[in-house]
């Protein structure tokens, strides 16, 4: 049976080309024949049940894993090692304890370019801290954050090098409901001011539907994409935007998607 497969376009930012692997050592298989084209300043997000491959294809998109098979291409190019221009995000902050705020966010820049040019960039670290409302915490430690405030710094991290590509595992998987919904807000807004490519990985329908352009929904493992949600709502998203009464009907397109994938992840 054909999985959906978006159009391919020249345009393409990065596409997913048939896909699968295995893992070495293992009859493990994660993924099968997953293709994907994803065009630059689009928000997309993959969902599916736990296992279902998810962080796997996330892992070969930058540049951490070699898929068995297929290829992942980003501007053309192979990817073979991590892109310069994507930055990546996991579910935990994993900031380093012995550095302040402005420490963390600079040390991508200080393990590519060296000391003095990470110190060259402090003014720019200071004005990506104030704009995730971090502004007064620069020369706090980690132990002194909240986890919602732990990663905002992470992000910042994460934007420090002005990457046109965000890949994000479940970046707010393990904060409360009310402090997600912030996060949220704030992905949405610097996805916009910046027109960065985002891939999302979550297990979250509505989060899903609130945050993209489209929504892919993968079957359980091997992960194939079941289908290809679009979600046309306005944006800039807002708290209203729950309301409105298409948000309700992509929120049951694709949990009716991930029923017939063959699991449904937790809201």
């Amino acid at each position: 049976m054909n999985q959906p497969v978006a159009t391919a376009q020249n345009s393409s930012q990065y596409r997913i080309e048939d896909v699968s692997h295995t893992f070495p050592g293992t009859d493990i298989e994660a993924l099968k024949n997953v293709s994907i084209d994803i065009k630059p300043g689009s928000f997309i997000s993959l969902i599916g049940p736990s296992g279902c491959g998810k962080s796997t294809l996330l892992n070969a998109m930058a540049g951490l894993l070699s898929p068995s098979q297929g290829q992942v291409l980003m501007n053309g190019e192979r990817v073979e090692g991590p892109p310069e221009d994507v930055g990546i995000m996991f579910q935990k902050a994993t900031l380093l304890p012995w550095r302040t705020t402005v420490e963390n966010v600079l040390l991508p820049i200080e393990l590519r370019d060296g000391v003095r040019a990470a110190e060259a960039q402090a003014d720019s670290a200071l004005a990506i801290i104030e704009t995730v409302g971090l502004k007064g915490f620069e020369n706090a430690y980690p132990g002194e954050l909240s986890g919602g405030m732990a990663q905002r710094a992470a992000i910042c991290r994460m934007l420090i090098t002005e990457p046109d590509v965000l890949l994000l595992d479940e970046p707010f998987g393990a904060l409360d409901e009310l402090t997600r919904e912030r996060m949220d807000l704030e992905l949405q807004s610097i996805a916009l001011s910046r027109n960065a490519t985002v891939v999302l990985v979550t297990h979250s329908i509505p989060e899903a539907v609130f945050l993209s352009d489209t929504v892919y929904a993968m079957s359980a493992r091997p992960g194939r994409i079941s289908e290809i949600i679009e979600v046309d709502l306005p944006r800039p998203r807002d708290m209203d935007t729950l309301n409105h009464p298409d948000f309700a009907r992509y929120v049951g397109r694709v949990r009716t998607a991930l029923n017939e994938g063959h699991g449904v992840p937790n809201d």
